[in-house]
């Protein structure tokens, strides 16, 4: 029963996985955007569309090597005048009775609207006999690929090899990108060794935030590790101080508990936080929290590797892809068991498995049985997680269950 006069503090409401995720990117803006160099573009998103300033080809091409002529003109027996080699076209145009020998990719000759390809004249001095060709046989047509005006690539398109060809053969040198997301990973705790060093006793190696870093990277942001080896509210307040000052966004790895030694969520409530999701109804991950300093997005994962790897695909993946206005979108299919599963309790639980298909194209998967969420070899052999939502009851052999496919050049 409550003291008369004292107010029982209330506690916040867990939120779920959708709810916390919603919430947490309203916190979230876009970033502006820079001019790069088409070389360092892979893999940039677009922030303006990149229009065609003219057509592609220039000029009418040969597509062969061969001669170019009047197709009027044939079949019949032509006298070769000249030549036009890709990049030194011919100059002149070409009269009646008269071909102009041609490279794959130069330039028609003026006159000419043939080409005939060289495997089928007989060449005798300056003379060829060649068999009769029809207009435009073997020629690429001036603006065939693109023309003067055309919209080559989309804002909001992701840059790849073939969209880097394109703006290249539209004379782009340079593009407009949205800046890549600065991310620091903060971590800290006595019971954290550096690795490369002799740990003290009692001690692990930092392993979490090389995996959130490398994550981090892959999904397009620049990444900064910031691990303190020691538990010290102070020099945590510091160090968040320094990383929200040079970064778009701070990830806190750890301290988030209601142990005597968490100190995460002191330390950036000294520097003004406003708390927006205080814990996330997820197995595992339940600790997840976010908030604000001084308007810049903080995102607390849990201490544990195996928890903050499927909260950082739950909720920092769309994060850096919101500041780089491209919000992934979740991809989830659908898989039969291949191992029965218990029944899951009331939290949305992630379960890391390995999927394959069958020779049907069907696809199955398996749930490791150890689920810890400080393993990391199970998530180094795992490449799904199975989505189970709360009171999913126990579920058979050949049941079909959600996953969420995991790229394994992403983790």
């Amino acid at each position: 029963m409550a003291t008369p006069g004292f107010a029982i503090p209330k506690r916040p409401r867990m939120l779920s996985v959708e709810e916390a995720r919603t919430a947490m990117l309203v916190q979230v803006a876009g970033l502006d955007g820079e001019s790069i160099p088409l070389d360092d573009a892979l893999g940039r998103i677009l922030m303006q569309d990149v229009m065609a300033t003219r057509d592609q080809p220039p000029f009418a091409v040969a597509a062969m090597d061969g001669y170019a002529l009047i197709a009027a003109d044939t079949p019949g027996r032509l006298t070769v005048v000249g030549e036009s080699a890709a990049g030194i076209g011919f100059e002149g145009s070409c009269a009646q009775s008269h071909a102009i020998r041609i490279s794959t990719g130069a330039a028609l000759p003026p006159g000419t609207d043939a080409v005939v390809i060289q495997e089928n004249v007989q060449r005798v001095g300056n003379v060829v006999t060649v068999p009769v060709a029809g207009v435009t046989q073997n020629v690429r047509s001036q603006g065939e690929d693109f023309l003067a005006g055309d919209l080559l690539l989309k804002r909001s398109s992701v840059l790849d090899g073939v969209a880097l060809s394109l703006a290249a053969a539209a004379g782009v040198a340079e593009v407009v990108v949205v800046r890549r997301p600065r991310v620091a990973i903060l971590s800290s705790g006595n019971e954290l060794a550096v690795p490369g060093r002799t740990p003290e006793p009692w001690q692990i190696f930092d392993s979490a935030t090389f995996g959130l870093a490398g994550l981090a990277r892959t999904w397009g942001g620049m990444c900064q590790r910031l691990a303190l080896e020691r538990d010290d509210p102070a020099a945590i307040a510091a160090a968040a101080q320094r990383a929200l000052r040079e970064n778009d966004l701070l990830v806190v790895v750890g301290g988030a508990s209601v142990g005597d030694h968490d100190y995460a969520r002191p330390a950036l409530a000294s520097l003004g936080l406003r708390p927006v999701v205080e814990k996330v109804s997820v197995r595992p991950g339940k600790p997840t929290w976010f908030g604000t300093v001084a308007g810049k997005p903080v995102l607390g994962l849990p201490g544990n590797p195996a928890s903050a790897f499927v909260c950082a695909q739950l909720f920092l993946k769309p994060m850096i892809g919101a500041m780089l206005r491209n919000v992934p979108q979740a991809q989830r299919r659908h898989a039969r068991l291949r191992r029965a599963l218990s029944a899951n309790g009331p939290r949305e639980h992630y379960m890391r498995a390995h999927w394959e298909s069958d020779a049907c194209g069907q696809l199955w998967i398996t749930a490791f049985d150890d689920q810890g969420s400080s393993l990391i070899s199970v998530f180094a052999s795992s490449n799904a997680l199975i989505r189970l939502m709360p009171g999913t009851p126990a579920l058979a052999e050949g049941a079909v269950v959600e996953m969420v496919p995991l790229d394994r050049a992403q983790l």
